[in-house]
């Protein structure tokens, strides 16, 4: 079992931007995010994950953008990306894909300037079928044109209505071995943007 980081007081805490593809409340990619923040607060340190809402954005329309600038709501979360050192995407899988509020979200945080650029990130899902796996690597393809730097391992696939039981009805993660696993990766992402922060990516992930 992996051990928590050791951090002092004076390090630099690493903000963790966290999307959701799902709208769902009781979504379990929503709860993978809900699982990985309370992770953070009692068991991980020098991380902070924070939720991000995508719900309210507008479809992506340039027509929106005025001098400049992007409506109130699109700010908002452009610079709540922005002001992340890495993202944590809970991707769902849908006709092979994206969802369509993950994708709009990505649009709008692309359009210039890019604030994804150059952030470390990984992504967890939980769907049914290829358990996310196809959703996941579309998403690293579009990580590429962003200048997104995914962990590679550990991976993380869950077939979410499959024997045993892993999350109850309200979305909420409960099965022990997932729990462990999705440690392992923000682990793992901690460490990695460490290295990104100081300039070393060649240790692999």
């Amino acid at each position: 079992m992996m051990e928590g980081t050791v951090v002092s007081e004076n390090a630099t805490i690493i903000r963790v931007a966290a999307i959701c593809g799902s709208l769902r409340r009781a979504s379990f990619n929503r709860g993978l995010i809900r699982y990985a923040k309370k992770l953070c607060e009692e068991d991980i340190s020098g991380m902070h994950i924070e939720l991000v809402d995508i719900g309210s954005l507008p479809l992506l329309n340039t027509d929106l953008e005025i001098d400049g600038g992007y409506p109130p709501v699109v700010d908002a979360f452009r610079r709540k990306i922005l002001e992340a050192d890495s993202i944590l995407f809970a991707s769902p899988e849908y006709n092979y894909s994206l969802s369509a509020p993950l994708k709009n979200a990505i649009d709008w945080a692309s359009r210039p300037p890019n604030v994804m650029a150059g952030k470390s990130a990984a992504v967890v899902s939980a769907a049914g079928g290829s358990a996310g796996q196809r959703s996941q690597y579309h998403l690293r393809q579009v990580g590429v044109f962003l200048d997104l730097h995914f962990i590679n391992k550990p991976e993380l696939f869950i077939l979410g209505h499959k024997p045993p039981k892993k999350f109850d009805s309200d979305g909420n993660l409960i099965d022990s071995e997932i729990q462990q696993r999705l440690k392992e990766l923000l682990l793992s992402l901690q460490s990695f943007t460490c290295r990104l922060q100081r300039g070393n990516t060649n240790t692999i992930v």
